[in-house]
């Protein structure tokens, strides 16, 4: 009894030390990395001239923040994480609980719910943010991202300018409103064939190629769309944008243009204001975000689904089956780059406003994390993670009470991408398979179960 009290005193004894260890190197290493970016800041004195202030407090703050967390992960959190893991392990296979069987029926009602639930916690105007900011915005990437999961979850081609299509679907629908005035319900599967079209045509010289060469192809792909949109100033209006595109309607019964006599408020007689607008947008957006998840779903349990999953895990192994990789890969880059263009047309309905700015190559980076983070091939994960991802950047803008600890001149949104980092860094060391690790397979055989991560490539769970 003594040997195992003192056995477990000495493994005690030894985590700590290497706790201590390991946060003294994490702020070693903390306060290499941001003694450049936080501990000193420039700025303009009275005279003009550029000034180097010093902000000691606050890097002493994030140096303080890396190590107690590393101290923390090392000497509580990983042994918790660990013995948890045993536990399950060895604890006999329950059945999943109704609130995880049902998550997807649940988060879809709840989202019928928000706009109505906003405008009563907020009221009409004050809920304007909430329905845009966070309702809209996220559904645009939970769309964007469905339809690249189809491209890098499903067939595995790793594609770096989805943004694109995005582009493509944007300025689609507003030259064509803008010069043809078309509306809306026309435009928006013009958009997405327009994008199937630009996505076939970048799937052809691609044929032969896969990973680092694949994703170098569709970068510049990506680049060239967005150069000619600032260079082709005679009809893009390059760097200026086009502005005053025209908004949605209700299938033409109700307009929300304020000018017209069928406008929605006038009609019922409500008060004037584009909250009313926003929510409609809102269910509008929910209606495409279904529409691409039940089109993945039914692809994904058709041949065409099974040939692109077949060329995500072996490319050689597809063709030795008969498999015609060409068109494969050509349906694949068509489909995905289809539900970009209809994300793309929604965008500049909703903004009504499109510049070359707004389809940078970090649009595609932000989009493809969220596909890695959510698990490829996993439109619940997918969903979940971009719900993290772009709602938690625009919480950012809500937290005024860090200025109260920073100081008045900190801006949270500023540090959105260093937070987005080291949250995608934490991730990926926890859940390297992404927030869902497991999936159902498309072919069961008596019983269907979820398959672990475990059993499929690196990445791909």
């Amino acid at each position: 009894m003594t040997n195992t009290t003192s056995t477990t005193a000495g493994a005690d004894g030894n985590l700590m030390a290497r706790a201590l260890r390991e946060a003294f190197y994490a702020a070693i290493v903390a306060l290499g990395l941001f003694i450049l970016f936080v501990g000193l800041k420039t700025d303009q004195n009275i005279l003009n001239e550029l000034i180097l202030v010093q902000r000691w407090g606050l890097l002493a703050i994030f140096v303080a923040i890396a190590a107690v967390g590393r101290f923390l992960s090392v000497a509580y959190i990983r042994p918790w994480a660990a013995a948890r893991k045993a536990t399950r392990a060895a604890a006999p296979a329950r059945e999943a609980n109704f609130f995880v069987r049902n998550f997807s029926m649940i988060a879809v009602a709840f989202l019928i719910i928000y706009p109505p639930l906003m405008v009563g916690l907020f009221g009409v105007q004050s809920s304007l943010k909430w329905v845009d900011n966070f309702g809209i915005q996220i559904l645009i990437y939970v769309m964007l991202a469905w339809g690249l999961n189809i491209v890098v979850g499903l067939a595995g081609l790793l594609d770096l300018g989805y943004v694109a299509f995005y582009a493509v679907g944007a300025y689609s629908y507003a030259l064509l409103s803008s010069y043809f005035g078309l509306s809306f319900w026309l435009l928006l599967p013009m958009a997405g064939i327009l994008a199937a079209l630009w996505g076939m045509i970048l799937g052809f010289p691609v044929l032969r190629l896969k990973g680092d060469y694949l994703a170098i192809v569709t970068l510049a792909f990506g680049e060239i769309i967005r150069l000619v949109l600032i260079n082709w100033t005679a009809v893009t209006k390059g760097t200026f944008g086009i502005s005053g595109i025209a908004k949605a309607s209700v299938f033409g019964i109700w307009s929300f243009d304020v000018s017209a006599t069928n406008n929605f408020a006038k009609v019922f007689g409500l008060p004037m204001s584009s909250a009313y607008y926003k929510i409609f947008l809102f269910y509008l957006a929910l209606a495409l975000c279904m529409l691409t998840a039940f089109v993945t779903i039914r692809l994904r349990r058709m041949p065409i689904g099974r040939a692109w999953e077949a060329l995500r895990e072996d490319e050689i192994a597809c063709r030795s089956l008969g498999i015609n990789t060409v068109t494969t890969k050509l349906t694949a880059f068509a489909t995905g780059a289809m539900f970009g263009g209809f994300a793309g047309s929604f965008f500049a309905v909703r903004q009504g406003f499109v510049s070359p700015e707004s389809f940078v190559f970090l649009e595609s980076a932000i989009i493809l994390a969220i596909v890695v983070l959510g698990g490829m091939g996993s439109l619940v994960g997918i969903a979940v993670a971009a719900t993290v991802m772009i709602g938690g950047t625009e919480l950012l803008r809500e937290m005024e009470f860090l200025k109260h600890i920073f100081g008045p001149d900190f801006t949270p949104e500023l540090y959105r991408m260093l937070i987005f980092g080291l949250a995608m860094i934490v991730v990926m060391v926890w859940k390297p398979r992404g927030f869902v690790g497991s999936r159902e397979p498309t072919a069961f055989l008596r019983e269907r179960k979820s398959v672990s991560g475990s059993f499929t490539k690196e990445g791909h769970g």
